[in-house]
């Protein structure tokens, strides 16, 4: 039996993302120019149906009013990826983790190498949080929607988190590090698009 499987597209200030479902449930969000996007082949027909609240949901997220996502999500991958992708899931909104640490809660000689592999792959972006994921040094390492929309979701998780919370807005990387670039923490000037 084949699974029927249906996209959409949505306008968000990331870009149009390509939003790909069956009938179980979500089975991607990509950018455009994407890492590993899957052949659009493979999306099947285009169709705005069963779509409405994940471009509700990744709105509220974008725009500060969600940290959670309430979606039925079926990625599919192998075994270490569904894995990684599961702990993912568990960093908390405006909190970030390494990939060694990552390997390491999984144990069984898990690398950090082939934790990162899995974080690039994760075929729900935003929503499965791959962005929280970084290098042991604070850096920004790969993302499927390219470093600068990565930066742009940690500074925007980073400010909503800081003005819930009540504390001042420091400018620090997650990890505490100072950023290499500190403009990157000028929130005075207005996010725009980030580029692909």
């Amino acid at each position: 039996m084949t699974t029927s499987i249906w996209h959409s597209t949505t306008e968000t200030t990331l870009g149009t993302l390509t939003l790909v479902r069956d009938v179980e449930g979500l089975r991607g969000i990509y950018f455009p120019h994407h890492w590993h996007r899957p052949d659009p082949a493979t999306f099947g027909p285009h169709r705005g149906e069963g779509f409405d609240d994940v471009a509700r949901q990744l709105t509220e997220y974008l725009n500060g009013g969600r940290q959670e996502f309430d979606l039925a999500v079926v990625p599919h991958g192998d075994a270490l990826q569904i894995k990684v992708w599961s702990l993912l899931d568990r960093i908390p909104y405006g909190q970030t983790i390494a990939y060694g640490e990552l390997a390491a809660e999984i144990g069984h000689d898990v690398t950090a190498q082939q934790v990162g592999a899995a974080v690039g792959r994760n075929p729900l972006s935003i929503v499965v949080p791959c962005h929280r994921v970084i290098g042991r040094n604070g850096k920004l390492t790969g993302y499927a929607g390219g470093i600068a929309r990565k930066q742009y979701l940690l500074d925007l998780e980073r400010d909503y988190a800081s003005r819930a919370s009540g504390a001042p807005f420091q400018c620090t990387l997650l990890s505490g590090l100072p950023p290499q670039d500190p403009q990157h923490c000028d929130l005075t000037k207005p996010r725009g698009r980030a580029s692909a």
